[in-house]
């Protein structure tokens, strides 16, 4: 099985194609091509690419599906005794990237 170990936006996600990854939100518009540009690593069965940061030349090709919302997450700050109380929500936007291609950098 081949895959590849990607950065973006600060994060590191583990690349299959076929497989669909939920990225930090993109500046890309739906159904547009994504190219990952920073590869730490790749694996093909028994061979293995490890780059030192990134790997020269590799990339992996995605197709932006569509932008989503995560989960509200309330944020809650209460202090005993002090009649203190703060509600915030949060919620996360990602992009839906279909892996369609990983290519390596020779």
């Amino acid at each position: 099985m081949r895959y590849a170990i990607v950065q973006s936006g600060g994060k590191q996600y583990r690349a299959v194609e076929g497989s669909i990854l939920e990225v930090d939100r993109l500046t890309i518009e739906p159904e547009k091509t994504y190219h990952f540009e920073e590869v730490l690593l790749l694996a093909d069965d028994a061979n293995i690419q490890v780059g030192s940061p990134t790997i020269s030349g590799a990339k992996v090709k995605g197709t932006v599906m569509e932008h989503i919302r995560g989960p509200k997450i309330r944020v809650f700050h209460y202090k005993s005794k002090m009649r203190y109380r703060k509600t915030q929500g949060h919620r996360q936007e990602y992009t839906r990237v279909r892996v369609e291609k990983i290519t390596t950098g020779k």
